[in-house]
């Protein structure tokens, strides 16, 4: 039996940052991939889940960037339609923003966080040392979202929403030890006592598919 289809909204708008949604792509790989900011849509009449990808592009670049009202109203539908959706990075700060939250330019993280999770399936065996590379942040989350992650430096690191199967993170799952070199070179990535190697973010992912995989058979 083939697994429900996921729309991967990829969100980057600078070519040479895209190895971000290919990374996030990979762990979805019968999924549709829309390219957003060119103008492709994903078609929630088939989508059994979606997935909003990070970006270097900030949710309150609205008036620069027409699509990000789209793409909160094509949230908003989702959250409408009980689609389960997952936001990473600018998805997470997208979800909050277009729900009523606020998310301000805090300057640049790039760095493995330790993080306290709540227990909500989508933390299922995940580690709770995450890669982060951000430079926004969710202040005040939207309406109807609770924190379910909090990191010591960022209270709303994750959140999900009461009554719609909504989740989103601020963290990276897709990072793995072999983008460091790129997270470096672009981002100013820093090293600390934390290791890649105690690392498996990527779960998210998995636990994820299962959500919308068990929403399919209801």
């Amino acid at each position: 039996m083939s697994s429900p289809q996921i729309a991967v909204v990829r969100n980057e708008v600078h070519s040479e940052y895209e190895y971000h949604c290919d990374a996030l792509s990979g762990n979805f790989p019968d999924a549709r991939e829309v390219d957003f900011p060119a103008g492709e849509r994903p078609d929630l009449d088939r989508a059994a889940g979606l997935v909003l990808t990070g970006s270097t592009a900030g949710v309150y670049e609205r008036t620069d960037r027409p699509w990000i009202d789209e793409q909160r109203r094509l949230l908003a539908e989702a959250v409408e339609r009980g689609i389960p959706t997952l936001g990473v990075c600018f998805g997470h700060q997208l979800a909050n923003h277009a729900l009523g939250g606020a998310v301000e330019s805090v300057g640049t993280t790039a760095r493995l966080v330790e993080v306290e999770f709540a227990d909500d399936p989508l933390f299922e065996g995940v580690s709770p040392v995450v890669p982060a590379v951000h430079g926004d942040a969710v202040t005040s989350v939207g309406d109807g979202m609770e924190i379910i992650a909090s990191a010591d430096y960022y209270r709303a690191f994750g959140t999900r929403h009461r009554d719609a199967p909504l989740w989103t993170v601020q963290f990276h799952p897709e990072f793995t030890p072999g983008l460091r070199g790129r997270l470096e070179d672009d981002f100013g990535w820093e090293e600390s006592d934390l290791r890649f190697e105690d690392v498996n973010a990527a779960r998210v992912f998995e636990n994820f598919l299962s959500i919308v995989e068990a929403s399919a058979d209801e």
